[in-house]
């Protein structure tokens, strides 16, 4: 029988079955002892075990050869393990679904099943020594091992002054006891100690990578698996397998530092105050309290931090809320000596098509004969090359890129001729492909693919940019248009994206016209979830064809407020901007559902339908499952009808807070403008799964 995995069984071979029977004929004899074994195997129960059996915890592990002068002997290679498999080895065999103060005894129950007590040799490795030793006793209440040197000796040092003698007074000093995470055990062909390398592999990954020392102090009424160990998992494949861009990677292990850093500071000072005597200070005694108070405070604005970059629904939504980005290349400006430059990218030039393209695009676009024509093979280079108010022009072929495209500049770059004649195609792994932040760019008449991506095919970071006649072949993300950037989107067409085909983020400016959109994870998502007036996007969407997407046709992201109906203003939530951040990060939830989510839909938005107040749910396939007889109509007057409602609550809500400020008027006409902000007419959306329209609350 095949191993399944982590509660999986061994059956013995068949040869073993016969040697132990001691028989080699086709009695009966041996078919009942074989029968007899089998049974045994099959129905094997440990009543005390809370998880299962613990006889299998991971896959076969083949041994590692260790590099390095010193001939150790190898080791189990239990590193490279799948994320299935230590998401199997934790929700059923090590922390089960425990509370936070139970980690410890929930995994410490477990090693007493699965080590084996003694006997067994390991390596001692630390970041100074790696030493062979013996294990001859284990306590798993406080994952530790007792050890003695093997004989003979063997030791790699990394330093000069660590000898063997100053290994011993080491151990002699310690009891002859070590940590269980620095122990690997070594390979044995029999298996014997296979189960008791995995399981010390599973504590040593545990404490490195998902435990965090504040997490024990956490409230006791939630799984500790499902709550913190199952999203961390994630978080670390997610980084091991580059599908998070590296500003995100680098801003969590900053953040996670710096938590570590307050939680260690505030820990110290909680016990220097918790063992100062009655008669001391009491003025250093308020001192140390308001010290504690503001660490305290800033220990969980940093929890909150950390919760949105580790939770995948989170992280999909909100992880550049407050980090909108920057373009990786600088502006130019103007050309130092004047003028403009028109830049030829080509990868063979016959005499054909270079006369074709003066005739039709040379010559029209220079106005004097002393116009100067630069020639590059590689598109990046020519835009590399260019500054403000030049033009790239693309001839058809097929164009590899390594390396983002970043404009800064006011460029035009133009494919000559039809799209799929002029493809841009990302080659390697990467955060971004093309990156706009110019005042006005604009790129036509060209077909870009992306493979292996990490962030969206095209971020607007700032200014204005121009999408016209082209299309895009997407891998994550499609397009993403940040806070202050405006895009126009026209005569284009966008499919593959693993996310929304287009992100639009507050007080971004979004015009998107003829354009199809298709095959993706949900067509357009609008982020709504800062209470400012002035961070409302204006959108703009008419004549699109949003179709065949895996969720909504538009999906609107907004704060759960927005159910109380337009005009209807939580006092809870006359908070200033910065306030108004910070309870996103702490009082975002995932929808509550009673169907489990499967591990391949977790990292999903959950997404719901908006109140029948304010809308009407569109789309062949919406939850009512009535036939609307003009899908497209209706689909268009939900979004319009929503995203108004949504601008008349932010206008109340500024109205509040100016009135709380001592502004008893505001500016009419600006507010009215405001709750204008959208047109939106004749889109067709057809065959989205979940239909044309629908809200993601928080």
């Amino acid at each position: 029988m095949a191993d399944g995995g982590g509660g999986g069984l061994q059956l013995p071979e068949r040869e073993d079955v016969e040697e132990e029977d001691g028989s080699s004929g086709g009695g009966g004899s041996r078919d009942m002892g074989s029968l007899r074994e089998v049974k045994q195997v099959l129905f094997q129960e440990d009543e005390d075990s809370d998880y299962g059996s613990h006889k299998k915890l991971g896959k076969v592990s083949p041994r590692c050869v260790l590099a390095g002068n010193m001939q150790f002997p190898d080791l189990f290679q239990t590193s490279n393990l799948l994320f299935y498999e230590r998401f199997e080895a934790y929700k059923d065999y090590l922390l089960g679904d425990c509370k936070p103060s139970e980690v410890t005894e929930f995994i410490a129950e477990y090693l007493e099943r699965a080590l084996e007590p003694s006997g067994w040799k390991a390596l001692w490795r630390t970041d100074i020594f790696e030493v062979l030793v013996e294990v001859t006793e284990v306590s798993c209440s406080s994952l530790k091992a007792a050890v003695r040197p093997c004989e003979p000796f063997l030791c790699e040092c990394r330093v000069d002054c660590v000898n063997e003698q100053s290994i011993r007074d080491l151990l002699e000093v310690k009891e002859h006891k070590v940590p269980l995470q620095e122990l690997h055990v070594v390979y044995e062909d029999s298996g014997e100690y296979e189960q008791t390398a995995m399981s010390i592999e599973h504590v040593r990954f545990f404490y490195q990578n998902i435990w965090r020392s504040w997490d024990e102090e956490e409230e006791d009424y939630f799984d500790y698996f499902t709550r913190c160990a199952e999203p961390r998992l994630r978080l670390h494949y997610d980084i091991l397998e580059e599908r998070i861009p590296s500003e995100l990677v680098s801003e969590y292990h900053s953040i996670l530092t710096r938590c570590e850093q307050v939680y260690s500071q505030f820990n110290n000072l909680r016990n220097t105050l918790s063992n100062r005597d009655s008669d001391s200070d009491c003025e250093l005694d308020n001192v140390s309290m308001v010290e504690g108070m503001k660490m305290d405070g800033e220990l969980e604005g940093l929890k909150r931090k950390l919760k949105l970059i580790e939770t995948p629904l989170l992280r999909y939504l909100f992880c550049y809320q407050r980090s909108p980005g920057s373009c990786s290349l600088k502006r130019k400006g103007p050309r130092p000596t004047g003028g403009r430059v028109i830049h030829v990218v080509t990868t063979n030039m016959s005499i054909e098509t270079l006369t074709c393209l003066t005739r039709e695009r040379l010559e029209p676009e220079s106005c004097s004969q002393s116009q100067e024509i630069m020639f590059h093979k590689d598109i990046l280079e020519a835009v590399t090359a260019c500054f403000d108010g030049d033009l790239v022009l693309v001839c058809p072929g097929h164009y590899f890129v390594y390396s983002q495209i970043c404009i800064a500049d006011s460029l035009h770059v133009e494919g000559y001729g039809m799209p799929d004649d002029i493809i841009i195609e990302k080659k390697g792994k990467g955060d971004k492909f093309v990156e706009c932040s110019g005042a006005h760019v604009k790129i036509s008449n060209m077909k870009l693919i992306q493979h292996n991506a990490v962030e969206g095919i095209v971020s607007v970071l700032g200014g204005q940019t121009e999408l016209e006649n082209c299309v895009l072949q997407c891998d994550t993300t499609g397009i993403t248009v940040k806070k202050s950037a405006e895009l126009l989107m026209k005569y284009c067409d966008l499919y593959g994206a693993k996310g929304a085909g287009v992100e639009i983020y507050p007080g971004s400016n979004c015009s998107l016209t003829d354009t199809g959109i298709h095959h993706c994870r949900d067509g357009i998502l609008i982020k709504d979830f800062i209470d400012e007036v002035h961070d409302l996007p204006k959108i703009t969407l008419e004549n699109n064809v949003i179709h065949n997407n895996e969720g909504y046709a538009v999906v609107l992201v907004k704060p759960g407020a927005a159910l109380d109906g337009p005009g209807t203003v939580q006092d809870d939530n006359d908070l200033d901007a910065k306030e108004a951040e910070d309870n996103v990060a702490s009082d975002i939830i995932q929808p509550e559902s009673d169907e489990q989510m499967s591990p391949e839909d977790e990292g999903r938005p959950k997404m719901t339908a908006p109140p029948a107040s304010s809308m009407q749910e569109a789309g062949e396939h919406g939850p009512s499952d009535v036939c609307i007889a003009s899908e497209d109509v209706d689909g268009n007057e939900a979004i319009v009808s929503e995203l108004t409602a949504n601008s008349r609550r932010k206008t109340m809500i500024h109205k509040k807070r100016l009135s709380t400020l001592g502004i008893t008027k505001a500016d009419e006409e600006q507010i009215m403008a405001q709750e204008m902000f959208v047109s939106i007419a004749n889109n067709q959306f057809k065959r989205n799964g979940k239909g044309s329209f629908g809200t993601f609350l928080f």
